[in-house]
């Protein structure tokens, strides 16, 4: 038994993913504690709920790690299906909730439950199950390019018209890099791509909140107490970390400054309080978990399970990727959370979810 694994768990998976939870749970307190004592009288509430949220999400991880892939393999369409119900049922009254003009969540017994998450994780098997099915027959265009474009589609309008364009447009990057890697032929790949830049710049141009989010991208001190006030803001904490941060629980943007610290704008957070050096920390555990995941799928004993794991490392990959992105100015904003640090339980216990999948991957090899 290697160094690398023992007890049959990938330590280079889990070493970065427990250190993120912990770091996570200590940020959304840093982060919440302020604005749950001014909102809901009680400073520990959305630590509470996270610390339950990660207990759920690790048994969870741990039940996934002792499940066969083949089992996937089985559940395929069922899973899409529960997605799919879940999704559609954000539009039918009573059932979705609405919060900032969007459906995207459930009511459960008084927790929210985000159908996309699920459905994220429901599309990474199905797309594993079909390009592994496929095998050489994926450069053809009407099995390898269409059949995917069809289903992963279908779930996108669904996300598109909760409205929520940034899963969207994480989904249709998402798709592209996994036909890429299937071998479909680059000319439709690069075609898709054409045909999808002006669309995506279309759905902004008709929305009047998606045009001020681009406005404030592209030149945030045009208004800087109305459109730019918070990526100004996130700026403001970045430049304020310095080297060493200014400690945890001094964070000053935190303080209604920010209005997500401790779910969209975490990242932020964590840069004042922490520091380039706390940065530097989380972005190389994210890389090591993500480059794990990706060495996990090359070195995996069949093709389904290659491309499961590389599904489920590329979608954690870009959404860290996008957040961090959002949060330092290089992307306009999307509104999604930084996966296993931001506040919020479908994310936390879907993404644990998807990397218990990756340590039972690596254990079969």
């Amino acid at each position: 038994m290697t160094a690398e694994k023992q007890n049959g768990y990938d330590y280079f998976i889990l070493a970065p993913t427990i250190i993120l939870l912990g770091l996570g749970l200590v940020t959304v307190y840093s982060s919440s504690s302020f604005l749950a004592e001014h909102r809901l009288g009680d400073s520990n509430f959305y630590l509470k709920r996270q610390l339950a949220f990660c207990l759920f999400g690790i048994c969870s991880l741990i039940v996934v790690k002792n499940i066969p892939v083949t089992f996937y393999q089985k559940m395929v369409y069922p899973l899409l299906g529960i997605s799919f119900i879940l999704l559609v049922m954000l539009f039918i009254p009573g059932f979705g909730k609405k919060v900032g003009g969007a459906y995207r969540w459930l009511d459960v017994g008084g927790f929210t439950v985000q159908p996309s998450e699920l459905a994220k994780l429901s599309l990474a098997v199905y797309m594993a199950y079909s390009m592994s099915k496929k095998g050489q027959s994926m450069s053809q265009f009407s099995k390898g390019f269409m059949p995917h474009l069809i289903i992963v589609g279908i779930f996108m309008l669904l996300i598109l018209l909760q409205p929520d364009l940034g899963t969207t447009v994480i989904l249709g990057c998402w798709l592209i890099i996994l036909l890429f890697v299937g071998g479909l032929n680059l000319l439709q790949l690069l075609v898709a791509i054409a045909v999808s830049a002006p669309a995506i710049w279309w759905l902004i141009s008709r929305e009047a909140y998606r045009m001020d989010r681009w406005t404030a991208f592209i030149n945030p001190w045009e208004d800087p107490t109305g459109l730019g006030f918070q990526i100004i803001h996130s700026f403001l904490a970045f430049g304020s970390g310095g080297i060493n941060g200014v400690g945890l629980g001094n964070s000053i943007q935190k303080l209604f400054y920010l209005p997500e610290p401790h779910t969209d704008f975490i990242f932020s957070v964590l840069a004042e309080e922490l520091g380039l050096i706390g940065v530097t920390a989380v972005v190389l555990l994210f890389a090591m978990l993500v480059f794990r995941g990706i060495k996990i799928a090359l070195d995996a004993g069949n093709l389904y399970s290659s491309y499961l794991a590389f599904a489920i490392s590329t979608l954690i990959g870009l959404q860290v990727l996008i957040n961090m992105g959002v949060v330092m100015g290089l992307l306009p904003t999307k509104g999604l959370t930084l996966p296993l640090i931001s506040y919020g339980g479908s994310s936390l216990v879907v993404n644990l979810i998807g990397i218990g999948m990756l340590l039972r991957i690596s254990s079969d090899k």
